[in-house]
């Protein structure tokens, strides 16, 4: 056994710590936000445990403790002086306001899911066989709709279109758009909100999340608008599409370059491919800082196997850069591809033949 450094085990230690918090918050957020403590605290009043509990009708003795918890986690203000907890504007975006561009608690059912499946996982790393996304829990399904619909809200039409050249007048003017792996169609609908002279069609080979996405677009009333149909990124139906768009799903599939050439043969002429990739350098060195650490471990549990388990099974991962995904592009015949904007979570491309 090599003699450690007290120094770095006591800074690895206390880090672990700190982890472990944040691991066993992660169960406590997925409870506020599933008994509704989050948003019964919403108007930011000072409430006490028992004010808490009857306003949910849950027992006081557990949300006593959920709410000490919270606090010590920073995730609620606690005001020793009263005995009381409060939300903060800032927290109420995070926690508890679902349409919120900061809204983050749908998050922590994508945690759960790698917890759940860690088993599956495990198994593909002896087998070296992948697990497809059917194969997850479904608290990944509506996780991830939850987690990335903020994103989509905040900078979708806002940004993401209008930095695409020519794009948004089309969409204005009314044009044909392909949301392709869409699962439960959050960035359809957006999209379909904003454009209502354009005609949507969303795509996704899991069938519950089609389903899903039905529902969604009715209840958003935007329902006429898009037509959302099981297919695989390899052969959804040629249209002559002024736009398909890719979300956070090319890197998680097992062939992203005979999906691209797919794309090309249903663009229409002057069609513009919109791929929209979790934001990673190129270089492994670069990525390894909070938002990377948050990538790198979904793409453990999530993308990479989901890639495996599929043909040709490429592996990208969620931290491909920019220069993986040009290399793509061009292999399925595209000689155009550019950054046309990025956020913090995410690079967004504007590829055309």
């Amino acid at each position: 056994m090599r003699d450690p450094n007290p120094d770095r085990l006591n800074e690895l230690v206390g880090k672990l710590v700190g982890d472990l918090g944040a691991a066993i918050a992660g169960a406590s957020i997925l409870l506020g936000d599933r008994l509704g403590l989050y948003k019964a605290m919403a108007d930011g009043a000072r409430v006490t445990s028992s004010d808490l509990a009857k306003k949910t009708g849950l027992h006081e003795r557990y949300v006593r403790e959920w709410l000490s918890g919270q606090a010590a986690s920073g995730y609620i203000d606690y005001h020793p002086e009263t005995n009381t907890f409060s939300l903060s504007p800032e927290q109420a975006m995070t926690f508890a306001e679902e349409g919120s561009p900061a809204f983050f608690a749908g998050a922590f059912d994508v945690v759960q899911a790698t917890y759940l499946d860690e088993p599956k996982v495990a198994e593909a790393f002896r087998t070296g066989k992948g697990v497809g996304w059917h194969e997850h829990s479904k608290c990944l399904f509506s996780g991830t709709e939850r987690f990335f619909r903020p994103g989509y809200n905040a900078n979708l039409v806002s940004s993401w279109i209008p930095a695409l050249d020519g794009v948004e007048d089309k969409l204005k003017a009314g044009a044909k758009v392909a949301d392709v792996g869409c699962g439960h169609g959050a960035s359809t609908i957006v999209m379909a909100q904003a454009y209502p002279n354009s005609k949507f069609f969303g795509f996704d080979y899991h069938a519950p999340s089609i389903e899903r996405a039905k529902y969604l677009a009715k209840e958003a009333g935007v329902g006429d608008r898009i037509t959302f149909e099981q297919a695989m990124a390899k052969d959804f139906p040629a249209n002559g599409y002024d736009l398909v768009a890719f979300f956070d799903c090319l890197h998680d599939m097992g062939d992203p370059v005979g999906a691209g050439k797919h794309v090309k043969e249903t663009l229409a002429k002057d069609g513009v491919w919109m791929i929209v990739e979790p934001l990673a350098h190129d270089n492994l060195k670069d990525n390894i800082n909070p938002v990377g650490r948050v990538f790198y471990g979904a793409s453990t549990f999530i993308c990479t196997p989901a890639s495996l388990s599929q043909e040709v099974a490429l592996g990208l991962g969620a931290q491909a850069g920019e220069r993986r995904l040009r290399q793509v592009a061009s292999e399925a015949g595209f000689t155009r591809f550019r950054r046309a904007t990025e956020t913090p979570f995410n690079m967004i491309f504007d590829v055309r033949p």
